[in-house]
């Protein structure tokens, strides 16, 4: 299985993907969350001139966040400046629109918000809508300016439900998903875009690849797999969880009824930690500051082994590998992780593992 890593946008960040492309991942992805991190385009410009065969990706971006033509000249863009190895994650702005307290977008407007970026960044004309005017659009500058000969690539984040992979069928475009290790969903995505893609038009440069985001622990020899280290290591994982499941408690009960009684009850000792509850409008204030950042060591009691395994992968290196292949047999073509602990030394880890 490939490999690649997953990083905030923050100034220095193009030294890490320099340090990434000398390990021999193959990608180097930063998360577009404004009120969260720094903007993934500025910091993939300083990638893009600092590397020069390592794959850089949004991960990922949203109609919520960005209109289609800001979004494809920011795109094409950074292929001028890496030409032919831009990658392009979309979703529905689960966490983004989240952290605004707002609710995400619909699939059908994912659905087109794909459709114009994939037409603008290949240099084709498309529709753009504002209200009731409708308007044919395409890039009126070339050359120098952004590059839309060399193909970018787009993946739609998916997680359970079957629209978004839908989605990603009809579009010919591949998948990328938070946390998702369990190979029997990864079979029904794959399943479930297969059979939509049967019948849509396909460009022959499009790319239908599988990533999955999650984080891992190597053990020593000895070491507890739910001791202080594996906590810090997984501890941002599980708390995004936790929080996306308490901010949502109100208007959906997807992720909740599916947590048992334990971490229900992680959830709530969360809540009152951060001073909020499931209802107040400002909670989005409460939970998500450090959002995907290195967690607070009061905070690791909130990292229940259910949800460390169920997220990221920790074991010995017989332990981890076996479940990459097991993922890869379901038909995730590349593991990226998000390191928050020592990045250089979580890559290295990933490299040796891996490569």
């Amino acid at each position: 299985m490939r490999a690649g890593v997953v990083v905030a946008a923050q100034p220095g960040v193009e030294d890490l993907a320099v340090r990434a492309e000398e390990l021999g991942l193959h990608s180097f992805w930063v998360n577009d969350t404004p009120m969260v991190h720094g903007d993934p385009f500025v910091a993939l410009s300083l990638c893009a001139k600092a590397t020069s065969r390592i794959r850089l990706g949004i991960g990922v971006t949203s109609p919520a966040l960005r209109s289609a033509p800001a979004a494809a000249s920011g795109l094409a863009s950074l292929n001028a400046l890496a030409p032919g190895r831009i990658i392009c994650g979309v979703g529905t702005g689960n966490t983004a629109r989240r952290t605004l307290g707002m609710r995400p977008t619909t699939a059908a407007r994912l659905e087109n918000f794909t459709a114009a970026l994939q037409d603008l960044c290949a240099g084709r004309s498309t529709e753009y809508r504002e209200g009731d005017r409708v308007r044919g659009i395409r890039f009126l500058h070339a050359g120098a300016h952004v590059n839309t000969a060399d193909p970018i690539e787009f993946v739609v984040a998916a997680l359970l439900g079957p629209k978004a992979a839908a989605v990603a069928g009809r579009r010919g475009t591949g998948l990328i998903s938070f946390g998702l290790l369990d190979p029997t969903a990864w079979h029904a995505l794959h399943d479930t875009r297969r059979h939509a893609a049967q019948g849509a038009p396909r460009d022959p440069d499009s790319h239908t690849d599988s990533y999955v985001v999650t984080s891992l622990h190597l053990l020593d020899e000895g070491e507890d797999p739910h001791g202080d280290a594996a906590r810090d290591v997984t501890g941002h994982l599980v708390l995004s969880l936790l929080a996306f499941t308490a901010d949502t408690a109100a208007d959906t009960t997807a992720f909740a009824e599916q947590l048992g009684p334990e971490e229900r009850e992680a959830v709530r000792r969360l809540l009152d930690r951060r001073g909020t509850t499931s209802t107040a409008p400002d909670r989005h204030t409460k939970l998500y500051p450090n959002y995907l950042g290195r967690i607070a060591p009061q905070d690791r009691d909130l990292v229940l082994p259910s949800l460390m395994n169920t997220l990221a992968l920790v074991g010995t290196r017989d332990d981890l590998l076996a479940r990459i292949t097991t993922l890869e047999q379901a038909g995730v073509d590349e593991l990226l992780v998000q390191p928050v602990i020592d990045p250089p030394t979580e890559m290295a880890q990933l490299a040796k593992l891996l490569i």
